[in-house]
């Protein structure tokens, strides 16, 4: 964790930065939406300056307050999984808007190996939450507004299955209803926080958070391992629980931006082998920017602020999705 001094200096770096960025702002007038930086702003809470302060090199108090979003969502589903409630009212608070949270429920575990493998992940995502908050201190985001209820058809869970296939119109896809389920819902979000983590990493400046993220990237690497090879193995029993997964990738890959990375847990050339890792030619895990993870976990292509699981937007500069065709 840094200390007193680091942190007084990254906060001042993060004043100075916000300077510049009102003079721009003075500059451009009386634009409110628009085209900025190559990119048009939607109907759906874009602003010039949400584009500008994004498209500007961020801090590393930017990129962990980013992290720290992720890291309320991931530590919130897991919490109501395993424990049937939410994070205690001391890990919420913090800059910006504080929001209430849609919340699930405790699954009824069958298979006590994914009761177990889930009170471990639950209780490290929980950790993360309380490391950064402590190492962001004052400038910590509050836990914004978050939905990751299991029963509403129109649920960022149901909309995100229905995006992948596997609930139809009106159907609710609940993330509590058992082991499997549990697991499809978990596979949505830890290869994100994964390629998140590694897509921040090169944009860290101070080598105590470098090495912090590093450490978070490592133990989200492990869930999303520990769940892909869990899906995989009661997959090989039941194949839709591979083909759900592949079609989560699937949907993810349609999201998030135009390439084609993102991988299921069966090896695309060969289908009898696993693919417990998704790995790039070279045996690397592939990056995606803090654009292309608001795109998935806001459900959408365009360039918005708010959305899916986070319905009131992520707290902190870097909330605004990327637009593409």
């Amino acid at each position: 964790m840094a200390d007193t001094n680091v942190t007084l200096a990254l906060l001042e770096s993060r004043k100075q930065k916000i300077e510049k960025r009102r003079s721009f702002f003075k500059n451009v007038g009386g634009l409110s939406v628009g085209l900025v930086g190559g990119t048009l702003l939607s109907a759906c809470g874009g602003s010039v300056r949400d584009a500008v302060a994004q498209s500007a090199q961020p801090t590393d108090i930017d990129i962990l307050n980013f992290a720290l979003n992720l890291e309320y969502l991931e530590a919130q589903f897991y919490s109501y999984a395993v424990f049937g409630s939410g994070l205690a009212a001391n890990l919420l608070t913090g800059t910006g808007n504080q929001g209430a949270v849609i919340g699930g429920k405790q699954v009824p575990f069958k298979d006590p190996l994914v009761a177990q493998y889930a009170k471990e992940i639950a209780q490290d995502e929980i950790a993360h939450v309380g490391f950064l908050r402590s190492a962001l201190g004052s400038a910590a985001v509050a836990q914004p507004a978050l939905d990751i209820g299991g029963t509403d058809p129109n649920g960022a869970f149901s909309n995100a299955a229905r995006a992948a296939g596997l609930v139809g119109p009106g159907v609710a896809f609940d993330p509590y209803a058992s082991d499997e389920n549990f697991l499809l819902g978990a596979f949505i979000f830890e290869d994100v926080g994964v390629t998140a983590y590694k897509g921040a990493s090169p944009l860290i400046q101070n080598k105590t958070f470098l090495e912090a993220a590093a450490g978070i990237l490592a133990a989200e690497a492990y869930h999303a391992g520990l769940v892909r090879t869990v899906l995989y193995s009661k997959g090989l029993s039941t194949p839709s629980l591979r083909t759900a997964a592949g079609a989560i990738s699937d949907a993810r890959d349609s999201l998030d931006n135009s390439i084609d990375d993102d991988q299921g847990i069966v090896n695309a050339g060969d289908a009898t082998m696993s693919n417990i890792v998704p790995l790039d030619k070279n045996g690397i895990a592939f990056s995606r920017s803090p654009g292309d993870v608001l795109n998935i976990v806001y459900l959408t292509k365009e360039s918005v602020t708010m959305g899916g699981f986070f319905p009131r937007g992520a707290n902190g500069v870097l909330n605004l999705s990327t637009a593409y065709a």
